[in-house]
């Protein structure tokens, strides 16, 4: 089944201890948003495979059992699975028939292991455990707010990994008798959490190394290397091209016309900037250092694009100003417009359609 490996929480958005409700709920409204129906060419590919994952997370996370069987073994819990159901065989001594081999004495959990990233300690196949074996890397997906990509953060995240069942030792059984504290697995899901540095100016997608956080390795074995992909949440105020960041700035006519000092927003806090005389709507104004980090350890710049906003009411006084303004003589702002189109008639001087010339 699984064809994706990105982690079905992080494909829903959610955090390991969602509710199923909450599971529910995510899909349904990722569902609606990346649904191929609602998209054109060239971005239905992409919505198409968005929304097989998609699937493929709330098929798996929305039914408890095999949502259990997922967070103990992770995108391959299938053929985990498939071996736990072999090793309960030979532990039981299982045969086929009066010739077949026995495999009894044998520990399935050494390749069950190899599945999940870790080996079970203790049980009948101790023996055959002398090499050591790193453990597995781990992966799941961080959201950071734009702000946070400025100066760096330090989060807590949740890691889940299957480890050895404390009360059979990773045997799977405990006195002649299945574990009932593992189910017989011989692993049960821990979460820990663990305080991670991430560096400013990450880009959205980065992947973030955290050495030596993965699973713990076996014997003399090395752990494996915590991965934290990183989803930059989309800002309601800030645009983001690279290290540059895009804002719109609002001004009065008067302060366009005229000019002066207006108060506007970066992300580290509003700063007065200089609206020069005779501005228009969509001239942009760059304040130099104010955007995000670059790798060579500086800063992007922060572009903000001028729109001009009117009144929503006019008192009798502002009124009659506007209308001293109207007589003075002013181009038409809109001849370009009208030129561009090829209508060099004004409306009501020219034939109507179908009418003789």
């Amino acid at each position: 089944m699984a064809s994706s490996t990105r982690d079905y929480y992080d494909i829903l958005g959610l955090q390991r201890r969602a509710t199923a409700d909450q599971i529910k709920k995510a899909y349904r409204r990722l569902a609606r948003q990346y649904h191929p129906d609602l998209h054109t060419s060239p971005r239905k590919t992409q919505m198409e495979q968005k929304f097989k994952e998609l699937n493929e997370a709330h098929e798996v996370l929305g039914s408890p059992e095999t949502r259990k069987k997922y967070d103990r073994y992770g995108h391959r819990w299938q053929e985990a699975e498939a071996f736990e159901r072999a090793r309960h065989q030979a532990q039981s001594g299982w045969t086929s028939g009066p010739e077949s081999t026995t495999f009894e004495g044998f520990d399935f959990s050494d390749v069950l292991d190899e599945l999940v990233g870790r080996r079970s300690r203790g049980g009948a196949g101790a023996a055959f455990r002398g090499s050591a074996r790193p453990g597995s890397d781990l992966e799941t997906g961080v959201r950071l707010p734009l702000r946070d990509v400025l100066t760096g953060v330090t989060r807590r995240v949740e890691v889940s990994e299957p480890v050895p069942c404390s009360t059979c030792k990773g045997t799977g059984h405990l006195r002649g008798r299945r574990c009932a504290t593992c189910t017989g697995t011989g692993t049960r899901t821990e979460v820990r959490t663990i305080d991670v540095k991430i560096p400013a100016g990450v880009q959205d997608g980065t992947r973030v190394r955290v050495a030596g956080k993965g699973a713990p390795g076996t014997g003399s074995g090395k752990p494996g290397d915590l991965y934290l992909r990183i989803h930059v949440v989309p800002d309601g105020v800030f645009r983001r091209e690279g290290a540059d960041l895009h804002a719109k700035l609002p001004v009065w006519p008067w302060e366009a016309a005229l000019g002066g000092e207006v108060l506007a927003p970066t992300l580290s806090g509003p700063v007065r900037v200089k609206v020069p005389r005779g501005s228009r709507a969509g001239g942009k104004l760059r304040l130099r250092g104010k955007g995000l980090p670059t790798a060579s350890g500086g800063r992007g710049d922060l572009f903000l694009s001028l729109q001009i906003v009117m009144p929503t009411s006019f008192g009798d006084e502002e009124r009659r100003l506007y209308e001293q303004l109207s007589r003075f003589s002013h181009p038409d702002p809109r001849a370009d417009l009208i030129q561009q189109t090829g209508q060099a008639r004004t409306e009501g001087t020219g034939p109507t359609p179908g009418s003789e010339p």
